[in-house]
């Protein structure tokens, strides 16, 4: 994600990530005090070249050869991993977790010995982005794809790189991988998802990010009549589109999951908490509990990167204890409607041990407050 002033992707403005880190930032930015006093705005991905299987943009799709960079704070980067791991591309494409707290210098490998990513040997997501483009201006964010040989920032689409996973990627998926990306229902996933990019991914942040009351009364009402309209599309239904996982579903969850945590009081969408929409509150802990999903989610680095980097919105830097994470574990029913999740295919194996979530993240430490 990147900075207010630069728009672009990432969980927030700035291009945020995630980390198991409880070091504060290096200094008070600017960056991050703007956040909630700068207009929202996000921009395209100024890095928009394709990873395929032909290799028509220069980067063909090679085992080994490419590095995802990610936070676990972060939404938009959240989608890449959870894709990753669905399709079994652990293997293919390695895994860079960055801190969830970031300075002026960008996303910070703090998490790892030395303060550097052992594969790319760098301390700062940026010196990526300088490989590629030298004194480039704009802000950097995540996900990122960086190619190992060159150290250049390959691709920071956070649009584009689930798609590309999903149907140029595929001589390497695991064997059952599932079909994110359905032709048959391509045109009626495209439309799904425009609708909530537009209203619910993006719409938290134009609410939290408001400088103004009708800004974010405007950004309040989208986001709730499409909740709304998402609900009544799930009462009868397991799944966003078609009988199985899309990549529809992996855009909404990743702004559900973090919606009781963050968004209600930190972004002010607090018409509704999550665990108060009976369809939602169940298709989303369905999900969380779909090996894939859940198993990339780290409570603790979504609530330090958003509640201690926006010091725009929340100066003292307080992070809440709450909410009550339990529910997330328990019950959802939503097996009665049908459906397969992996279609044909099967679910994915046991997550890397090196790319398991600290207890700490996880719900069931998270409500001793630890």
């Amino acid at each position: 994600m990147p900075h207010p002033d630069t728009g672009s992707n990432g969980g927030t403005p700035d291009g945020t990530s995630e980390g198991a880190s409880d070091a504060t930032p290096d200094a008070a930015t600017d960056g991050n005090v703007a956040y909630g006093r700068k207009p929202f705005k996000r921009s395209r991905s100024h890095f928009a070249d394709r990873i395929t299987a032909d290799g028509r943009d220069g980067w063909p799709v090679e085992a080994g050869r490419y590095r995802l960079v990610a936070s676990r704070a972060c939404p938009w980067a959240s989608r890449a991993v959870i894709s990753r791991r669905l399709l079994g591309l652990e293997e293919a494409i390695s895994l860079a977790i960055t801190d969830p707290l970031q300075d002026d210098r960008s996303w910070r490998f703090t998490l790892d010995p030395d303060g550097r990513d052992p594969v790319l040997g760098i301390r700062f997501l940026s010196e990526a982005y300088d490989a590629r483009e030298s004194g480039y201006p704009g802000g950097v964010s995540v996900p990122a794809v960086v190619d190992v040989p060159s150290g250049q920032l390959v691709t920071n689409d956070f649009q584009q790189i689930t798609l590309d996973f999903a149907t140029e990627w595929t001589a390497l998926h695991r064997p059952g991988a599932p079909d994110l990306y359905p032709e048959p229902l391509r045109e009626e996933i495209d439309v799904v998802m425009a609708g909530v990019y537009r209203d619910v991914n993006n719409g938290v942040y134009r609410a939290g990010f408001a400088t103004g009351q009708s800004e974010y009364e405007a950004a309040f009402r989208d986001l709730f009549r499409r909740l709304d309209l998402l609900s009544e599309r799930l009462v009868d239904r397991r799944y966003l589109v078609g009988d199985t996982l899309t990549e529809a579903d992996i855009r909404l969850f990743t702004t559900l999951v973090r919606f009781d945590a963050v968004y209600h009081g930190h972004f002010k969408c607090n018409r509704f908490k999550l665990a108060e929409d009976p369809v939602l509150w169940a298709y989303a802990k369905d999900l969380f509990q779909t090996p894939g999903f859940g198993d990339t989610v780290d409570f603790h680095h979504i609530k330090q990167h958003y509640y201690r980097v926006h010091t725009g919105i929340n100066p003292t830097g307080i992070v809440p204890l709450g909410p009550d994470l339990s529910g997330w574990l328990t019950p959802h029913h939503r097996e009665e409607l049908g459906g397969r999740p992996f279609g044909d295919g099967t679910p994915p194996g046991p997550v890397p041990p090196a790319e398991e979530v600290p207890p700490t993240g996880r719900p069931e430490q998270l409500l001793t407050g630890s």
